[in-house]
């Protein structure tokens, strides 16, 4: 309540005389909240209150310069003060694409989606954001035997196992940093892309981007397609891919002349990325007291077996999630392949 005293007196000072309302708008997995501000004429605007011993809102300022200047909609900052953490924003509306997407609009929806992902990937450039070098992904898949395999489920493993998923982990990151390289949302997905009211105003609504980096292109098309809150039939994900594929080809992005290269580019990068979201989510309950995200580890778990069963060179990981599945997560949340989140299919 203290914080959010003093952004109501922030709010005082930077509007002198106006009368305005404030209200809890959404928080994430991180220390950051975010508040909707209503004026006395209907305007609103959103405070992000990001506590300083916590976060560090240059990263996203910087961020949002790059894409904004990429031609993609981020919101736009009215005040800061960086001091005492306090951002204040235009209002990008608070229906989120998981919140809208249907039969009937999907389409256009990840229409809107790629084109954008399109930009921010024209306007890359090295040196910038922090390289996605072999470190980072690294740190990312050993959370998937430190807090997913141990500290979830309890599973030790052998030295044999040890070795063998160190493999896997070798053969992911050779596939990972051969790819180019252009700006990574990291989490481009259906929470973190805002259904506009108005179209004219361009969607998606871009949010939650100031972990972005520099690194493999096929990443953010993974973070889309094979989103940890929604599923959908891989054919229409599949004729997605191929779009952003044509278009990125058109634009002049270095993506793999052949799209079955391409596909396995971005299938391995799915990998990489379930096996960190599966640590994740596991340390947001273990460590933070979030229990939100476990039931979204089976649509992520389901995600990864595939890519397994497809690649022979994955095995060892596949072996893995056979023994996961003949347990039962906490708060009674399965990894069988039939519990899965939202699943649409057209």
């Amino acid at each position: 309540m203290e914080r959010q005293k003093q952004i109501g007196t922030w709010l005082a000072d930077l509007w002198p005389g106006r009368n305005f309302t404030l209200t809890p708008a959404s928080a994430d997995a991180s220390f950051r909240r975010y508040f909707r501000a209503t004026l006395d004429d209907g305007t609103t605007r959103v405070v992000m209150d990001a506590p300083p011993a916590n976060e560090d809102c240059r990263p996203w300022l910087h961020v949002q310069r790059l894409f904004q200047g990429a031609g993609a909609h981020v919101p736009e900052v009215l005040a800061q003060d960086l001091a005492r953490g306090f951002l204040l924003l235009s209002d990008l509306g608070n229906t989120t694409y998981l919140q809208a997407l249907d039969a009937d609009n999907a389409v256009a929806l990840y229409a809107d989606a790629i084109a954008a992902l399109v930009k921010i990937q024209l306007a890359s450039q090295p040196g910038v954001l922090p390289d996605y070098d072999h470190a980072l992904l690294r740190r990312e898949l050993d959370l998937f035997p430190q807090w997913f395999l141990a500290e979830h489920h309890r599973i030790v493993l052998t030295e044999s196992e040890k070795q063998s998923l160190e493999g896997v982990f070798q053969r992911i990151l050779a596939v990972n940093l051969a790819e180019p390289k252009v700006f990574v949302h990291r989490d481009y997905h259906s929470r973190n892309l805002m259904r506009i009211a108005s179209p004219a105003s361009g969607n998606p609504g871009i949010i939650d981007f100031q972990d972005a980096v520099y690194g493999p292109i096929s990443y953010d098309m993974a973070s889309l397609l094979k989103d940890a809150y929604i599923e959908w039939d891989e054919d229409l994900a599949l004729d997605w891919l191929v779009r952003y594929w044509e278009q990125a080809r058109k634009a002049g992005l270095p993506v793999a002349a052949d799209f079955g290269e391409f596909f396995r580019d971005y299938e391995w990068m799915g990998v990489q990325r379930h096996v960190k979201v599966l640590g994740i989510f596991a340390r947001l309950y273990h460590r933070d007291g979030k229990d939100g995200y476990l039931k979204d580890l089976p649509l992520v778990a389901r995600y990864l077996r595939k890519a397994c069963e497809r690649y022979s060179e994955l095995s060892p990981l596949r072996k893995l999630l056979d023994r996961v599945e003949d347990k039962v997560t906490v708060l009674g949340y399965t990894m069988d392949a039939g519990d899965v989140g939202r699943r649409r299919d057209q």
